[in-house]
């Protein structure tokens, strides 16, 4: 069966002027993906990533170790939901000073925004999400031949989504599976006859050890 790797990007800049900018811990942390990666010895036949700038860096800084010849695809669908207008409409313009803080109130604020359905205020609404989030996995498995592999460098509230989509309840997914997922953390699908299925959620073990202050989820 091929594998599809669904890798977060690592840590942004919580806080500052640019949220979309990979923190310094970010970078490390995506040097650290790339090792690991290595070390699984997968040969990619697609690489994959979202349009977002801590996306493509995370990419860029995890290939630099992974070594490989094969271009980096960007596609906006692997893209995150919009965290500033979810909270806008949402939840009042939510102040990102409190990492913490902050956490509890996006749960509400997702939970409103799904709740919501097509009829919600913001940009993208959560079916319009959902929908992207399913077309850009199709896609993708679509264009694998058999036994190839794919990795994916994406977000958070993608992979929850995705995993909850192939457990049969999105929503909670999302709600539940994007407040625990790590930065650079690794989501494995299997694809086969019977379709896509999910393997592993969130494995982290190179942020353990030697590297385990190197996990944040934030």
């Amino acid at each position: 069966m091929g594998a599809i790797y669904l890798v977060r990007h690592g840590q942004a800049s919580f806080g500052a002027a640019d949220y979309d900018a990979l923190s310094p811990r970010g970078f490390e942390q995506s040097t650290v993906v790339g090792a690991e990666l290595l070390r699984r010895e997968v040969s990619f036949s697609r690489i994959l990533s979202g349009t977002l700038a801590r996306q493509r860096d995370t990419a860029a800084t995890a290939l630099k170790v992974l070594g490989t010849d094969v271009p980096v695809v960007e596609d906006p669908r692997w893209n995150e939901y919009d965290h500033v207008d979810i909270a806008r409409y949402h939840a009042g313009g939510a102040p990102q000073e409190d990492s913490r803080a902050y956490q509890g109130v996006l749960d509400a604020a997702l939970t409103a925004w799904t709740s919501a359905g097509a009829a919600g205020p913001c940009a993208e609404t959560w079916p319009s999400f959902l929908a992207r989030c399913r077309n850009a996995l199709a896609d993708l498995v679509a264009s694998l031949g058999k036994g190839e592999h794919a990795v994916v460098f994406t977000s958070g509230g993608v992979i929850a989504t995705i995993c909850g989509l192939l457990m049969g309840t999105p929503e909670a997914g999302l709600l539940k599976l994007n407040r625990v997922t790590v930065n650079g953390g690794i989501t494995k699908l299997v694809s086969g006859r019977g379709g896509v299925t999910l393997l592993s959620f969130n494995e982290h073990p190179h942020f353990e050890a030697d590297a385990a202050q190197l996990l944040t989820y934030r």
